[in-house]
C-alpha cells in the first residue's frame, strides 16, 4: 500500500481541477496519431505489392512520412502561440484523417507519396502544441503529464499496428489503414470539445521575435549544445531507419508472415512503456551521459546479432534488446528542456526537433537502398556501428 500511495496521489493530482479529462483526450489523440504513423512500416509489404515499389522507393515512402512529421513541428508550435493549442491539435487530427483517406484512394505511387506527406504533416502539428498546453494545464506536474502522454503514445504504437496487420492479412490493406479514419475524427471532436479555447501560452504579435531568434542562435552555438544536437541527429537517423523497415526486413529476410512481423514490431514499442520511465529516472539520478550509454548499449548488441539469428524466440529477445533505445527520448527531451532558457524553451525545442528529425528522415531510404542491392543484413551491421559511434560521442559529454 505504501508503494502505491504516491502513485495514487499523483493520479489524483492530475485529475483534479477539471484537467484530467483534457489530459486523457490529449494523450488518447497522441496515441492514435503515433499508432497511425507506425502502421506504415507494417503495411509496407502491401504498398510494395500494390504499387510495384522497390525497397529503396519503399524506404523513401517512409522517409517522406518521417520528413512530414518533422517539418511542421516548429510552425505548429508558432501557430499554437499565435492562436490556440486546441485549434492546432484539432486541425492536426483532421488533416491526418483526410490524408489517410487520400492514401487509401491513391491511384498511383505519386498520389500515395503526396498523401503520405500530408499524413506526416498533420501529425507534426500536434507534438509542440501538446507540450505547451500541458505546461499551462499542469505548471507543477508537467513531467508527470508528459509521461502519461508518452506512455499512451507507446500504447498506440503497440496495439494499432498489429491490428492493422491482421486486418490487412484477412481483408485488405486499405481497411487495415482505413479503420483509423473514424477514430481520428472522433479524437478531433473530443479535442475541440474538451480543451480550453485559450491558455496562458498565447503571445501578442509575432510568435517568433528577433530577440528570441538571437537568443536561440546564441544558445545553440554553445559547444555542448551543438555536440548534443549532433548526437541526437545520429540517433534519430538510426531509429527511423530501423522502425521504417523492420517489419519488411522480418518478412523478406527472416521469412515471417506480415501478421507475425507486426506483432514482433509491437513488442518493440510495448517495451517502451517500461523503458521510458526508467530512463527518465536514471537521467534525474546520473545525468545524460550515463543514462544514454545505458539505454544505447543494448541496441549495439541487438543490431549486430539481428542478421545472425533466425528463430522466432531469438528475434523476440533481440527486439526487446533493441527497444531500450526508446528510453533516449525521455533523456534527450529532459536535457534539451533544461538546456534552453525559459524565454525560448518552446522555440528551441521546436527548432532542434524539426532539424534533427528532418535530417534523420534519410535513414529509411538509405537502409532501403542497401536492401535493394542485397545488403539488408549488412545494413543492420552498419546501424550497430553507428550506434557505437553515438555511445563514444556520448562519453564525451561532461559529467553532471
Amino acid at each position: 500500500m505504501n508503494l502505491l500511495a504516491p502513485i495514487g496521489r499523483e493520479a489524483k493530482a492530475l485529475w483534479d481541477d477539471g484537467t484530467g479529462r483534457s489530459l486523457i483526450v490529449i494523450a488518447g489523440a497522441w496515441g492514435l496519431l503515433l499508432g497511425t504513423r507506425m502502421i506504415y512500416p507494417v503495411l509496407l509489404p502491401y504498398f510494395r505489392e500494390s504499387y510495384g515499389l522497390s525497397l529503396t522507393v519503399a524506404g523513401l515512402l517512409v522517409t517522406i512520412l518521417w520528413l512530414g512529421s518533422a517539418v511542421g513541428q516548429l510552425p505548429g508550435g508558432m501557430l499554437a502561440d499565435r492562436y490556440s493549442e486546441r485549434s492546432v491539435m484539432t486541425a492536426g487530427a483532421l488533416v491526418v484523417a483526410f490524408a489517410v483517406t487520400m492514401v487509401i484512394l491513391a491511384p498511383t505511387a505519386v498520389a500515395l507519396f503526396a498523401a503520405t506527406a500530408f499524413v506526416g504533416f498533420g501529425q507534426s502539428l500536434y507534438p509542440v502544441a501538446r507540450i505547451t498546453i500541458l505546461t499551462d494545464l499542469y505548471p507543477d506536474r508537467v513531467g508527470s503529464a508528459l509521461g502519461v502522454t508518452m506512455a499512451t503514445g507507446d500504447l498506440g504504437q503497440t496495439i494499432l499496428p498489429p491490428i492493422a496487420g491482421a486486418i490487412a492479412l484477412y481483408v485488405a490493406w486499405q481497411v487495415g489503414l482505413g479503420f483509423m479514419i473514424p477514430l481520428l475524427i472522433l479524437a478531433a471532436i473530443a479535442l475541440w470539445l474538451s480543451l480550453p479555447s485559450q491558455t496562458g501560452s498565447q503571445t501578442e504579435g509575432g510568435a517568433l521575435s528577433m530577440d528570441a531568434i538571437h537568443n536561440l542562435i546564441a544558445e545553440l552555438r554553445q559547444s555542448n549544445m551543438r555536440f548534443f544536437v549532433f548526437i541526437l541527429f545520429l540517433y534519430i537517423l538510426i531509429w527511423q531507419a530501423f522502425t521504417g523497415l523492420y517489419p519488411t526486413y522480418l518478412v523478406e529476410e527472416k521469412g515471417l508472415s506480415s501478421s507475425v512481423a507486426a506483432l514482433l514490431f509491437s513488442v518493440f514499442f510495448a517495451c517502451g512503456v517500461i523503458v521510458k520511465p526508467a530512463a527518465g529516472a536514471a537521467y534525474d539520478r546520473i545525468g545524460a551521459r550515463g543514462s544514454l550509454v545505458g539505454v544505447l548499449a543494448g541496441p549495439v548488441v541487438g543490431f549486430a546479432l539481428l542478421p545472425i539469428v533466425s528463430s522466432l524466440a531469438a528475434l523476440v529477445v533481440i527486439t526487446a534488446l533493441i527497444s531500450t533505445m526508446l528510453g533516449s527520448g525521455a533523456i534527450t527531451q529532459s536535457f534539451l528542456s533544461e538546456a534552453f532558457s525559459d524565454e525560448i524553451r518552446g522555440t528551441g525545442l521546436g527548432a532542434v526537433r524539426t532539424t534533427s528529425a528532418t535530417l534523420g528522415a534519410a535513414g529509411p531510404v538509405l537502409l532501403g537502398l542497401l536492401g535493394d542491392r542485397g545488403f539488408f543484413d549488412e545494413g543492420y551491421f552498419a546501424l550497430a556501428g553507428l550506434m557505437f559511434v553515438v555511445i563514444l560521442l556520448t562519453l564525451r559529454l561532461p559529467k553532471p
